[in-house]
């Protein structure tokens, strides 16, 4: 018989039923896009976080998942602790991490949105840039492990950042889109946020590869350096570390940085002038 979640491989029993029994329910999350549900249990000392399928859609993105968390393990990505079947679909049970999603969810009544000062994401831009720096290569060396080990991101934007803004301590999460790559897109367009997005992501037949990430790794600093304008009076950094994401931001591919490590190496040595002068 088992005894936590760590050691379910299979449960007739219903999800929530099941969690209740294993700890307490402190946060459930039932209204995604992404078709799946996902709770925070509390088992005295000890967090963790459970995500599960609801449609044929999350079933796919949690197989895309375990794929992805046996390939790679870094501090920065949370680990996936275990991955069992349910009556409702499959789950998988993660660590709980600390820290507040950069992405600010503007209300029906429009009261809540990035530019709240209160909101993480307008917490985490006011920041010192040095701190900002330290998490974008957080972000960078992750996104170099997983093209190292053959995947390429999607559907990556400030939404899959989690911060400690007590311990300074940056988390990636929510990578399930991810895949084996590069690949041709064979839809009319890849799951994501527009802000972050590579025009070829919106191209039926385009290839999808380092070069399109290097496209939202360049948007990603864009947006969490400044208002998301590179050539706006908001940019908070040097021109030079302006011009690597001018070019690793630009609508032609052959223009960009051609791998994800030759984008972070050329940024880091920017962020390095930046910092010595």
């Amino acid at each position: 018989m088992t005894t936590d979640l760590l050691s379910i491989d299979h449960s007739k029993t219903p999800l929530e039923a099941l969690l209740a029994s294993f700890g307490n329910v402190v946060r459930a999350h039932l209204k995604q896009d992404s078709g799946c549900v996902s709770y925070v249990i509390d088992q005295g000392p000890r967090r963790l976080f459970v995500k599960a399928a609801r449609t044929s859609q999350g079933a796919e993105s949690l197989s895309r998942a375990q794929v992805l968390h046996a390939a790679v393990r870094r501090p920065s990505l949370p680990p996936l602790l275990n991955a069992f079947d349910c009556p409702e679909g499959p789950a998988h049970v993660y660590e709980w991490v600390p820290g507040e999603v950069l992405y600010d969810y503007v209300t029906m009544n429009g009261e809540r949105g990035r530019r709240d000062p209160s909101s993480a994401h307008a917490r985490f831009r006011a920041l010192p840039v040095p701190q900002i720096l330290d998490a974008l290569e957080v972000i960078y060396d992750l996104h170099v492990q997983i093209a190292d080990a053959g995947f390429t991101a999607v559907d990556f934007y400030d939404g899959c950042i989690l911060y400690d803004f007590d311990q300074r301590r940056t988390w990636i999460c929510d990578l399930d889109e991810y895949r084996p790559g590069p690949f041709t897109l064979d839809a009319e367009r890849l799951p994501g946020s527009h802000r972050f997005m590579a025009p070829e992501e919106f191209t039926r037949g385009a290839t999808i590869d380092q070069r399109t990430n290097v496209y939202t790794l360049g948007r990603t600093a864009a947006v969490l350096l400044s208002d998301g304008d590179l050539r706006s009076d908001a940019w908070r950094s040097s021109d030079a570390m302006r011009e690597v994401l001018l070019r690793a931001t630009s609508p032609e591919r052959d223009e960009r940085f051609p791998s994800i490590a030759e984008f972070a190496r050329t940024w880091r040595d920017a962020s390095l002038a930046e910092a010595a002068s």
